[in-house]
């Protein structure tokens, strides 16, 4: 008894010295403070307390270990200056979509949305089991960043236009916000596409600068009252079938983090594009039933020619982008070899059975 008495004790003390390291250094560890700068404007819905979000999952994943400032944009830097921002270091995280970038790194487009490419489901699972990830690595260290998905608003829509579109005829000289290569594809096919932050559209299309825009879907959009300019709501999603919201960290701060904090950050990421993702098919839902039965949002989608000269024009792009730039080209022959993999259980699977649910379910 004695023995054992002696054997209990000695493993309470032994429990204590490990233990009690563990605590003070915890408690001596100095909180490490970060700025998070984004290309959306201060709370904006989904995409602004997104990037709220993910900074509050770090602080409490991290226990108050670090703690991350969000700054809207234009408070630190613009909308699109946040890739050079969080490179140089001016801050050390960024929040924002990959393809503004691409006249920086023209093989960020992929990392964001490709026209006729993958779907959500599909994206995710390129970026975290397909060899995405990896790649988008290799190309953002070239710039000294470190990339992550965030959050996705799962398909976008097509646009808002102030004309009906009856055929390709009436595309012709339309000047249109759409970023990345769905906008190259769309200047192939006579229209005018400009590049521009979220929060310039409403007044752009409200003074004639703009024709029609995309920027969302029924959430965002309502937000920032494009159905208050435009009547035509087109729902043809060929453009972005997903998109990827983008998280970056400077590379030396992300190397300079020990490992368990690397995790939070992970996690955190994680976690913070599904949850944006569910909240979009969520809220999406419901700003589709305002537009149309309290606005009188009229819903078309493209004609038959103009779906198929934007395929076509869309393959071009790609093509002589990869023909021109060997990173976009390596990213690329990824991204298909993948879509071609999961697309026939997609068809299968996922399609057939909204397919199937459309015929019995009114």
């Amino acid at each position: 008894m004695q023995r054992r008495k002696f054997l209990k004790t000695a493993g309470l003390g032994a429990a204590g010295v490990v233990a009690a390291p563990f605590v003070s250094t915890a408690k001596a560890q100095e909180t490490i403070t970060w700025d998070m700068v984004t290309s959306w404007p201060t709370n904006f819905p989904a995409l602004g307390t997104g990037a709220n979000a993910f900074a509050q999952r770090i602080e409490q994943l991290s226990n108050g270990r670090m703690r991350v400032r969000v700054h809207g944009a234009g408070e630190l830097v613009p909308a699109m200056e946040v890739f050079d921002a969080v490179a140089a270091g001016t801050a050390e995280m960024g929040h924002s979509a990959a393809y503004y970038w691409r006249g920086k790194v023209a093989a960020s487009q992929f990392f964001t949305a490709v026209p006729f490419g993958m779907n959500t489901t599909e994206m995710n699972a390129w970026l975290y089991h397909g060899g995405g990830q990896e790649l988008w690595d290799e190309i953002y260290a070239k710039h000294n960043l470190k990339p992550f998905a965030v959050g996705n608003t799962g398909a976008q829509m097509a646009g808002w236009f102030k004309r009906e579109i009856n055929s390709l005829a009436d595309m012709q000289g339309i000047r249109l916000r759409l970023p990345g290569l769905a906008g190259e594809a769309m200047n192939g096919i006579g229209v005018t596409t400009v590049n521009m932050p979220g929060g310039e559209i409403f007044t752009s299309m409200q003074t004639g600068v703009l024709d029609a825009a995309d920027w969302v879907g029924p959430y965002n959009d309502m937000a920032f009252g494009l159905h208050q300019v435009a009547d035509y709501y087109y729902t043809s999603p060929w453009n972005e079938p997903t998109a990827v919201l983008e998280g970056t960290v400077n590379l030396d701060a992300w190397n300079a983090l020990p490992d368990d904090l690397k995790a939070v950050v992970r996690e955190a990421a994680k976690a913070s594009n599904l949850d944006m993702i569910s909240e979009f098919a969520y809220r999406n839902a419901q700003a589709l039933a305002t537009l149309v039965e309290e606005h009188g949002v009229q819903l078309r989608t493209f004609p038959q020619d103009v779906i198929e000269a934007l395929y076509e024009s869309s393959q071009r792009v790609i093509q002589q982008q990869v023909e021109n730039d060997p990173d976009s080209a390596k990213v690329y022959e990824s991204y298909r070899a993948f879509q071609a993999l999961v697309r026939p259980f997609s068809d299968v699977g996922e399609f057939e059975y909204l397919k199937t649910r459309d015929t019995v379910v009114t």
